[in-house]
């Protein structure tokens, strides 16, 4: 249980160091027993306060643009990867200066900036789609989907930029385990080993749960050394979710409960702005002390405070009834929740608090009017 700071104004996140420890110290065990290098995909998690302490277990960091290869570089140090479906001409030579690897989408993008990259003396790559799906449900995260803009089938590659390419990317996996990993890198090996001579890296991309208790992360340790012995490459892999898996929370406070047929539960915090996914995916996020409806004693649908008909996080269940003012803790919230807020109908933005390994917590960032403001003129 997160211990709460009655004197923090809610919504805020908080980010536990101690179990951010924990998850590094598995990567770099991995990184260690595999002979891998593992990076920090920004995408999920980008709180560039932390990165002093990341940067002593990662190689470096995964971008998806021009701004977080740009972050990436300038407050995580080490090595910065950027991947884009495709690449803007007026941000191209920007880029060049902020990253190390930069992987095409299609040999289209290849063949229009790969001399670039070479003059530069930088590492291109191209992202491949193995066609091979292993997810079962959300085909908004299946990169392997029918019809997928991402990566290129083996039908699409085109041998002649090869000269221009030092290694391969794929990423097809979210939330999994490391037996569909090994799934994909048959499909992989198959179709594409015979591209990996001379190739200098293989990048696994993300979606590894590494840190997850029931991940395989022997089976892991094997895939990759098979693939490093195999094509004599170096290994990277990107996580985002692995690092900082259930090590951050966001509180919330309730303003105020009615009754219309079920009981309504009014928060601070809003499905819609501050944790997005919960309506993209959709998911239920877990609650700590709550259960599923109709478990405990009293159930309530938990809402944010938004115009948004459909503002909703779920339907919760408690051992005491809630009352205004009570203060609810929302876990593994760091991960796609900050990089996604938004201030829709000027609903403020959490505040951001790391809970330090002393048992302290210390405001990182706070939010106003002029955030809101600044946004739109």
């Amino acid at each position: 249980m997160v211990k709460l700071n009655s004197g923090l104004r809610t919504p805020y996140f908080l980010v536990d160091e101690a179990r951010l420890i924990n998850n590094l110290e598995i990567l770099k065990d991995v990184s260690q027993r595999a002979g891998c290098k593992i990076l920090l995909a920004q995408k999920a998690f980008s709180m560039f306060s932390v990165y002093p302490l990341l940067r002593q277990y990662l190689a470096g960091t995964a971008a998806s643009g021009l701004y977080e290869a740009r972050l990436g570089h300038e407050e995580f140090g080490g090595e910065t990867h950027v991947f884009s479906p495709a690449y803007r001409e007026d941000e191209f030579d920007e880029l060049l200066n902020y990253a190390d690897h930069i992987i095409f989408n299609s040999p289209l993008q290849v063949r229009k900036y790969g001399e670039k990259v070479r003059a530069a003396e930088k590492s291109a790559g191209l992202r491949v789609n193995p066609e091979c799906s292993t997810q079962k449900g959300n085909s908004l995260y299946d990169p392997c989907a029918p019809g997928s803009r991402l990566g290129t089938t083996l039908a699409g590659f085109d041998e002649s930029i090869l000269p221009l390419l030092d290694g391969l990317h794929f990423h097809t996996l979210c939330e999994q385990n490391s037996d569909a990993l090994e799934i994909t890198v048959e499909a992989f090996e198959e179709k594409f080993g015979k591209y990996m001579k001379g190739m200098k890296w293989l990048n696994l991309g993300g979606g590894h749960h590494i840190t997850r208790p029931d991940y395989d992360i022997e089976r892991l340790i094997n895939i990759i050394r098979h693939l490093r012995e195999t094509y004599n490459a170096e290994v990277y892999l990107e996580p985002g979710e692995a690092v900082v898996l259930n090590a951050g929370y966001l509180v919330a406070g309730v303003l105020e409960i009615f009754r219309n047929e079920i009981d309504i539960a009014i928060l601070d915090t809003s499905a819609t702005c501050h944790m997005p996914d919960v309506l993209e995916v959709p998911y239920r996020p877990p609650l700590q002390g709550s259960g599923r409806p109709g478990e405990k004693a009293h159930t309530y649908r938990l809402t944010g405070q938004t115009c948004l008909a459909g503002d909703v996080i779920g339907d919760y269940s408690f051992d005491q009834p809630l009352k205004e003012g009570d203060q609810l803790v929302f876990e593994d919230m760091a991960l796609y929740t900050m990089v996604k807020t938004n201030t829709f109908n000027g609903i403020p933005l959490p505040s951001i608090v790391l809970k330090g390994k002393d048992g302290i917590s210390r405001v990182i960032r706070s939010f106003g009017y002029e955030d809101f403001k600044s946004r739109l003129s």
